[in-house]
């Protein structure tokens, strides 16, 4: 089996190369990067010492990617990441890479037969109906009214059947109409897909930023000292996310893979659901609890434009098709960010701080 990740030295397209790479010797895996995201060199030795070739090129350019040959399956995890992204500056990478860079894998998987898997975004779900959600404040967590149900929302979180009327970012948008295009590729040509839109994801080797990883730069700011803000909705960190620690995420991507059959077609909402919540607050108390640091964490009462106060991922449906459900928790992931920090700290020192 020739398998190729785009998006390979990043913080999910790195974790899925090595450990399908360990899990599938005989097969040859490929991460395909461009290196542009700050840290993801840092992965390069990691693959290359689990056997992982590793390739330059860009998913915005067709030849990098016809160039690599015959492939039997595509993990596309390239992306600009941020929700901000192409906010304040030229909109245009956020599109290329993000939709043009689709189109292109999707061409390029057609012409092999590949069987594509495409890492997609709780962000696909517009922001002014989330934040019209009626949440209310218990303890340092908002959290959903009771017996509050709607289309695509409940107790459970947000399922696939969310409303999509509305504006999302440009992230969030460019996301929405790749998952759009591989439908019609489905369609009509035959393309083999699998859409597992992620909500928040975590774990060790995340090089994470304020608009993109929060739980390993809130670790990261707790063992460095450095400050950290709750931005919006009253300043307090009492906006709420779930989380996914990226080795449950290849605990699913595994069992996808070994019965494709029964999920190509599918979309399916993908995260830590209500169990794997957190504030910002309560993550602060985590960090100060594990990492056994205080920081000083400023307050913006101002709310940021593409900012949500509330988003519980909603994945009965893919757990219920796969048989799968996360396994991993707040205070073992932090842990072990931790630990990984403090295994590479002259490493990494550069780019938290």
């Amino acid at each position: 089996m020739k398998i190729l990740v785009t998006g390979g030295a990043g913080f999910v397209g790195a974790s899925l190369s090595l450990h399908m790479k360990r899990d599938w010797p005989s097969a040859t895996v490929i991460a395909f990067d461009n290196l542009r995201r700050r840290g993801s060199e840092l992965n390069l030795e990691r693959l290359r010492l689990a056997g992982v070739k590793f390739v330059h090129g860009d998913v915005r350019h067709a030849a990098d990617l016809s160039a690599i040959g015959p492939i039997d399956l595509l993990l596309e995890c390239s992306a600009e990441p941020s929700v901000l992204g192409g906010l304040s500056g030229d909109a245009r990478y956020v599109i290329d890479t993000n939709l043009i860079g689709t189109v292109n894998c999707l061409e390029y998987a057609r012409t092999h037969g590949a069987l594509v898997m495409f890492f997609s975004t709780s962000r696909v779900f517009p922001i002014g109906r989330l934040t019209m959600l009626p949440v209310t404040e218990i303890g340092e967590r908002l959290t959903l009214l009771e017996g509050y149900h709607a289309a695509g929302v409940s107790s459970a979180g947000i399922s696939e059947e969310f409303p999509l009327g509305g504006s999302r970012s440009l992230y969030g948008a460019t996301k929405l109409a790749s998952e759009l295009l591989i439908e019609e590729y489905g369609v009509m040509f035959g393309l083999r897909t699998i859409v597992n839109r992620c909500g928040l994801l975590t774990g060790p080797w995340q090089m994470g930023k304020v608009d993109q990883g929060v739980v390993a730069l809130w670790v990261a700011c707790h063992y460095f000292g450095k400050p950290l803000k709750y931005i919006g909705f009253g300043g307090a960190g009492k906006q709420v996310r779930d989380f996914l620690h990226v080795d449950d995420l290849y605990r699913l991507v595994r069992v996808q893979i070994q019965s494709s059959a029964q999920h190509v077609g599918h979309v399916y909402n993908v995260g830590g659901g209500s169990l794997n919540s957190f504030s910002l607050a309560e993550l602060t108390d985590v960090c100060r609890s594990v990492v056994g640091k205080r920081v000083e964490i400023d307050s913006v009462v101002e709310d940021r434009v593409l900012d949500i106060p509330w988003f519980i991922t909603d994945s009965r449906k893919v757990q219920a098709a796969a048989g799968w459900s996360p396994e991993i928790g707040l205070h073992e992931t932090v842990r072990g960010i931790t630990n990984w920090i403090q295994e590479n700290e002259k490493v990494l020192s550069p780019v938290f701080l």
